[in-house]
């Protein structure tokens, strides 16, 4: 491992080109704790465990004692998404035992919890807020506790080639792996389900049916059913199911088991086979016989290779972890039958066999395991290139001690690459340095960590202390190593090309996102996705507009541009959703709709008059009944507004960048616009009270033909991207005399976000607490992104408040619930005020997702 070379007195070349300096290779972001109430009889105890979802969501358990009666206790399942710690929710699960596994499913929006009676609950959204929960479906093995919990596996799987992090194909750079799912239904479609070890050595299977029933069965994992202490699940290519056990012992054999699902007459089938089995390695040293003698943690290194394997056995005082692996071998014949001629075709026989790959020395007590999430390929080719550029997301597993302190090791060797210091300062440093400051021993119990977890991407840690404090944690994608720039910057644009393609949350990339880099990501990532097919772009184009959003949010100089990428956001939705209201005239349909067919025309019609272009159109493909047109007219308004402010503020784009900057040189978007503007022309003929409505100084106007005129030239100065050609001083003349023809609006350009993550640039830990907001002057998301010296609009605390999907004004405190999105703060109205289909239409696009892609959550009354 480099850093593991480098820590011991390897020297560093010193280079002219520009480095990254060394930082520490853990930093904690923020740590979040509980209100201290000294009055209140109700505290959090130890928290129990923890899982991280794809989305960026947190859950933990607590358990909530009476102090007065300490039998009371209720069992808590609490829920956060990253970006707003504080904003918990607090579930009494209904659990009657302590709470021992929590497992999110592949999409990150379900739940699973269970207990130490064998209950088993499923969890989901209410109303699609990441707020708001219900337990939707349960099952039990009564009094059998839970040990190991899992969702079976629905097939996708993804390898990242980290030789391949140069490719301009995605593709290859993300592979997709040959998986197959662990049930299917009719057509290969995926079922839904999870699968749990009990402590008797049962494994029961619940399978939700398409009707929303539960189909469920249990088997003895062998004929002889015996005590398991400890339990693992993962999944392997061809559908099956392997689940590992002990019973607590390192004395005892670890034991292994293939699970084979199936349904046979509406009825759950499950089939169970023995694996072959291993003993521990400590047990057979002569010095370690005795030392540890219980096995504490076991773990597949991750849920799609059953082929290794994690073992930790401890004693009170120290640890030792081993790493095993699977492997085919010859089986050895015996010296008599050596000598024979073989058969024709006849092989050696082959056996499976557990070795070890490596072990560590003793360490202090063990109290969490975190494994990476990153399904990184770790063939020779590719651990090389990781080891030469110093990549290393995906390749460590994170051991947290009693003693406060974090290890980060490499998954096969198991050697050393960063470690975490606990101290009051938050500290870590990189191997072969020793702690600047020696952590205070105080009379309490030491703060330690009882659940730790990777995000998807490796960048973060999470971990729960046993005071019920949640700490965020920085992981160096180098692992604390100088890097240069341009590898830096290749590695963060690798895990965002990632989040891309797989549609996983980004948030922990951008924690290592410094201002200095945001303008080279956004054109990189820009570069990367003109290489790819139009297939996938078109596949991605909403996404990659998010990603960048959210990359210039984090630097006051390209604020300016997350405001276009949001405005560009609900551009394409808008777009896309009035020409899905449009039908050809007759039954059989063209090979083109007319949606195409009016980008086809306008595209080849450089007329700048919006009259000459609507001829050339079949405008019997543009009628519609009025309700749906008058209900559509606040989006149809906005793209008028946003016309006429992004040609008035032409003149005013100088070396300042302002919002809308980002159009003038984006033809694609301006021929949107182009097409709307026909499409709109064409239904203010069939129902005026749907047209766009401004305020002319002259009664006899044409405003939507003078917008249109204006437009064209601005477009035809950028419709060729290659070539792009400077406006000409006749159009920046004509568009400074508009604020003297047409009054023009003030655009609401972006959601404030009062989110985290512009506010932890500084490297510095924040303190946070559940249940109140964080604010931080001068650093607040809403003053730096909407500042007046860099062309954003100042929104003042009173002002007036906007839903951002439907265009609509709320007030200044809006009496409706309102909901807002985790990511880009967007808001809008949980309850639908339309009657229309067509409204309905487009607010039934965004019931699950904001436009940006992030999750809803409600806004308290006295937030709103």
């Amino acid at each position: 491992v480099a850093g593991h070379e480098r820590g011991r007195g390897g020297k560093m070349e010193i280079r002219a080109r520009r480095t990254i300096g060394a930082r520490p290779a853990m930093e904690v972001a923020y740590v979040c704790e509980w209100e201290k109430r000294p009055k209140s009889n109700h505290c959090p105890s130890i928290p129990l465990v923890s899982a991280w979802s794809c989305r960026n969501l947190i859950a933990f358990s607590t358990d909530l004692k009476n102090e007065d009666d300490e039998k009371d206790l209720c069992h808590m399942i609490h829920i956060i998404d990253t970006e707003h710690p504080w904003d918990v929710y607090s579930i009494n699960s209904g659990h009657t035992e302590v709470i021992s596994c929590l497992e999110w499913d592949q999409a990150g929006s379900k739940l699973l919890s269970a207990d130490g009676d064998g209950q088993i609950k499923c969890w989901a959204m209410t109303e699609h807020l990441v707020n708001s929960w219900e337990s939707t479906q349960s099952s039990s093995v009564e009094g059998d506790p839970i040990v190991a919990l899992s969702w079976l596996h629905n097939g996708v799987k993804l390898a990242l080639h980290i030789e391949k992090s140069g490719s301009s194909n995605f593709g290859e750079k993300f592979s997709r792996v040959k998986f197959s799912p662990s049930l299917t239904l009719f057509g290969g479609k995926p079922m839904e389900g999870w699968l749990a070890v009990t402590v008797s050595g049962l494994v029961t299977v619940s399978l939700l049916k398409p009707n929303g029933t539960l189909l469920s069965a249990s088997e003895s994992l062998c004929r002889l059913r015996g005590r398991v202490a400890l339990a693992d699940i993962a999944f392997t290519g061809g559908g099956n199911i392997v689940v590992a056990t002990t019973d607590g012992s390192s004395c005892s054999p670890v034991q292994f088991y293939k699970v084979c699902v199936s349904v046979v007459n509406e009825k759950c089938r499950i089939d169970t086979e023995l694996l072959p089995s291993l003993f521990m390695r400590c047990t057979t040293d002569p010095v370690r016989r005795d030392k540890y003698p219980a096995v504490t943690h076991l773990k597949f290194l991750t849920r799609e290779n059953s082929e290794q394997v994690l073992l930790c056995a401890s004693s009170p005082t120290g640890s030792i972890v081993e790493c095993w692996s699977l492997r085919k071998e010859g089986l050895p014949v015996n010296n008599i039958f050596q000598h024979r001629s073989p058969v024709l075709g006849e092989k050696q026989p082959m056996i499976l066999k557990w070795r070890i790959l490596s072990a560590t020395n003793d360490l202090d007590r063990v109290s969490a395991v975190a494994l990476p999430k990153l399904p990184i390929s770790i063939s020779n080719t590719d651990l090389k290139v990781a080891s030469e550029t110093k990549f290393c997301p995906g390749l460590g597993l994170a051991l947290a001690f009693h003693d406060g302190n974090i290890h980060i090791l490499h998954r096969l060797s198991l050697h050393t690459m960063g470690v975490h210091y606990s101290s009051s300062s938050g500290s870590s440093q990189r191997v072969g340095e020793e702690p600047s400051i020696k952590r205070q021993r105080t009379g309490g119990p030491i703060m330690h960590f009882k659940a730790l977890q990777f995000s998807w991407t490796s960048l973060a840690l999470v971990g729960v202390d046993n005071h019920g404090k949640l700490h965020m944690i920085r992981v160096s994608p180098s692992m604390g190593q100088i890097l240069e720039m341009n590898t830096l910057l290749r590695h963060l644009l690798f895990l965002l090309e990632y989040c891309m393609v797989t549609g996983y949350d980004w948030w922990d990339v951008l924690l290592h996102v410094q201002p200095g880099m945001v303008h080279n990501l956004v054109e990189r990532l820009h570069e990367e996705y003109m290489r790819q097919n139009q297939a996938l772009q078109q596949v991605l184009s909403t996404r990659i507009v998010a990603v960048k959003a959210s990359l210039c949010k984090l630097s006051s100089a390209t604020a300016p541009r997350a405001c276009d990428f949001h405005a560009k956001l609900l551009l394409i939705a808008i777009s896309s959703t009035l020409k899905s209201l449009l039908r050809p005239h007759v039954l059989n349909t063209p090979d083109k709709s007319p949606g195409d067919r009016l980008a086809e025309i306008c595209a080849k019609n450089t007329d700048t008059d919006i009259d000459k272009v609507m001829i050339n159109l079949k405008t019997e493909e543009f009628v519609l009944d009025g309700p749906p047109l008058q209900s559509l007219q606040q989006l149809i308004q906005w793209v008028g507004d946003f016309v006429l402010y992004l040609l008035a503020n032409l003149p005013n784009q100088g070396s300042i960048v302002r919002p809308g900057f980002g159009f003038l040189r984006d033809g694609a978007a301006l021929g949107m616009l182009r097409e709307m503007m026909v499409m709109i022309r064409i239904w203010g003929l069939l129902k005026p009270g749907c047209l766009p409505i401004y305020t002319a100084t002259s009664d006899n106007q044409d405003s939507m033909s003078l917008l249109f005129r204006l437009l064209t030239k601005l477009w035809l100065c950028s419709r060729d991207e290659s070539h792009p050609q400077e406006p000409d001083e006749s159009l920046i003349d004509e568009c400074c005399l508009l604020p003297s023809q047409l009054l023009v609006p003030t655009m609401d350009w972006l959601p404030i976000n009062d989110g985290i993550i512009t506010k932890m640039q500084s490297k510095h830990s924040l303190r946070l607490q559940f249940g109140k907001p964080y604010t931080l002057p001068g650093l607040n998301s809403s003053t730096q992104c909407h500042d007046s010296s860099v062309g954003c609009p100042y929104r003042s605390p009173g002002s007036q408040r906007i839903d951002n999907l439907r265009c609509l004004h709320m007030g200044v405190c809006p009496t409706e619930d309102i909901k807002a999105c985790t990511r880009c703060g967007c808001v809008t109205m949980l309850r639908s005020p339309n009657k229309t289909n067509a409204m309905k239409q487009w607010e039934q696009r965004w019931i699950k997702n904001c436009l940006c892609g992030g999750l809803w959550r409600r806004i308290p009354t006295t937030l709103s």
